[in-house]
């Protein structure tokens, strides 16, 4: 898959933090066997296989059809963050199913493969422009331990500590990155890119 576009923003004087998940076709069917009419919704796939804040579509279900993506090739904004209640069980906190009608039977929970992120590193630089000057670098070891890889929960979790963030150290207020990953044979993907804009801080 092409590294995906993500624009990122910092705030002089805070922390900054993005979770990151790498997600790869094929996607992944787990049968859907429950699904409550609840705020948020609760659904039943045995063995799902996901982890918290991981994103998955709900396909195929007969009776609470309004719950199914409307595409038969999901659209991104047909993705929802899970939360895992069980090996079994999970809820959607942005869907309300409180309103619609009763579930009777199948469907399925349609998710991207998450990447086994074991014996990876990870790198990324912001640049003011391509090619350009670097402005700040970020890497999983040292010297800066800026990003932290959980291949348990399938995260790459950027953070620039607010100690790094005020306006006397971020003096430019634009830029681009892109945040690459290096296994263990060396093979290098890059798999998010996009533009850094930085907010000036009114209180100091």
């Amino acid at each position: 898959m092409a590294a995906k576009k993500q624009n990122l923003v910092i705030l002089q004087g805070e922390t900054f933090q993005r979770v990151i998940r790498w997600e790869v076709l094929p996607y992944v069917y787990k049968a859907i066997s429950a699904i409550t009419q609840t705020a948020p919704v609760a659904i039943t796939a045995t063995a799902h296989g996901m982890a918290s804040g991981w994103r998955a579509a709900v396909v195929s279900v007969k009776g609470m059809t309004e719950i199914n993506a409307k595409h038969s090739i999901p659209r991104e904004s047909e993705f929802h963050q899970v939360s895992v209640s069980g090996a079994n069980t999970l809820t959607i906190n942005d869907i309300n199913s409180s309103e619609y009608s009763l579930y009777t039977s199948g469907g399925y929970l349609q998710y991207f493969t998450p990447v086994d992120i074991a014996g990876y590193s990870a790198r990324m630089t912001i640049k003011d422009r391509v090619g350009g000057t670097t402005l700040m670098s970020l890497t999983n070891g040292a010297p800066d331990n800026r990003i932290v890889l959980d291949n348990t929960n399938h995260t790459i979790t950027i953070t620039i500590a607010a100690a790094d963030t005020p306006a006397s150290l971020l003096t430019w207020t634009k830029g681009v990155y892109d945040l690459e990953m290096v296994s263990g044979a060396g093979t290098v993907t890059r798999i998010f890119t996009g533009s850094v804009s930085v907010l000036k801080e009114v209180t100091t």
